[in-house]
């Protein structure tokens, strides 16, 4: 081998690194400037409100078990503000699928996973800020971490990985669908409606019979479970963190992304 041959095929050769940074920043930087990531801050305080406010006196009168109704509220908002960045996920997927921005990187020495990484990572900071925001209004309603520093950041972690999770699989499917708007459409619905119906608002043994298994089963309603053991109350009802307890919503959640996964490096890698 030459030398010139040995430093053209250096040069040609990607930096998968920096070209995740570069996307990355793509993603983020403008979203700083514009105003856009305000969004992230606004949907948890709006959940919220709209939530421990018209509630709260209710579900204090009907009884949760908790210490107060902003501890057992607290996941739900979570996982609300988690289900709102994974709509942005799929409606930002979907853009640069119906932009062309897929075939062009494919065109491009570019690696077939390095686009939905940066769009992941993207995803992350916005989720990141939204947790924070869901937690500093969860302090101002009165809501509290009663367990030690490891079940603490084992609550954080968790709804790290709720929030990757939901939007991976958002991010898939916004990638398959290519319609920003139809993606916003289908997935604002599904969301709002496993919200409603779980543990995340009201305990299950207040709701029908009939449908008490699907609420107490469903995967918004382990995850919610998991995140109140995690959290812990000073009433018992919170739940002890064992493999018993962590274990179906730590099923859904792997389960999901075991999914997700393969189907993203199917479609990211199929651009070319």
């Amino acid at each position: 081998m030459t030398a010139a041959t040995w430093l053209t095929q250096v040069r040609a050769a990607p930096m998968r690194t920096q070209q995740w940074w570069v996307l990355t920043t793509r993603l983020i930087m403008p979203s700083v400037r514009t105003g856009e990531v305000l969004a992230s801050v606004v949907a948890p305080v709006t959940f919220t409100v709209s939530f421990y406010i018209p509630l709260k006196t209710v579900m204090t009168f009907s009884g949760t078990g908790f210490s107060s109704y902003a501890q057992f509220m607290m996941p739900i908002v979570i996982m609300q503000a988690a289900a709102f960045t994974a709509v942005s996920a799929a409606f930002r997927a979907a853009t640069d699928a119906v932009a062309g921005l897929n075939r062009r990187f494919g065109s491009m020495p570019v690696g077939p996973l390095v686009p939905v990484a940066a769009r992941m990572s993207g995803n992350v900071f916005r989720l990141v800020v939204a947790i924070i925001t869901a937690l500093i209004c969860g302090q101002v309603i009165g809501f509290r971490f009663y367990l030690d520093t490891v079940h603490t950041i084992g609550f954080l972690l968790f709804s790290l990985l709720i929030g990757i999770v939901l939007t991976l699989g958002a991010d898939v499917i916004g990638t398959a669908s290519r319609s920003p708007e139809a993606t916003t459409q289908a997935l604002v619905l599904p969301p709002l409606i496993l919200g409603m119906l779980s543990t995340g608002l009201a305990p299950a043994h207040q709701f029908p019979d009939w449908v008490q298994s699907f609420v107490r089963n469903q995967p918004v309603s382990q995850y919610v479970i998991a995140l109140r053991a995690l959290a812990g109350d000073t009433m018992p009802n919170a739940g002890q963190v064992t493999w018993s307890l962590m274990g179906p919503p730590l099923a859904w959640a792997i389960g999901t992304l075991a999914l997700c996964i393969p189907l993203s490096i199917r479609l990211n890698s199929r651009r070319a």
